[in-house]
């Protein structure tokens, strides 16, 4: 099972990243990016798609353990609650 999670995973970033390069070529103009007052200087689409999406893959790569801790103590909890109400035969 693992390995088909691995392979289809592999397929999705591989589209990705097709995508992104086609997007690229089609839109090879330099475009200028404005965030409230701050404006970027002139860099073609395809840098900015590839920026964005190794900031987004770094991103959700260094919040990743911090959503598993997260779910642990969930479990946790219901795994003690689950001992708490266990009826025991006299």
């Amino acid at each position: 099972m693992k390995t088909f999670a691995n392979l289809l995973i592999s397929i999705v970033v591989a589209l990705w990243v097709v995508g992104t390069a086609i997007l690229a070529v089609q839109n090879a103009e330099p475009v200028s990016l404005r965030f409230l007052t701050f404006q970027s200087i002139q860099i073609p689409v395809g840098l900015v798609l590839a920026f964005s999406a190794g900031v987004g893959i770094i991103g959700v790569a260094l919040l990743q353990p911090l959503w598993g801790l997260a779910g642990s103590k969930e479990r946790n909890s219901e795994s003690d609650d689950s001992e708490f109400f266990v009826d025991e035969e006299f």
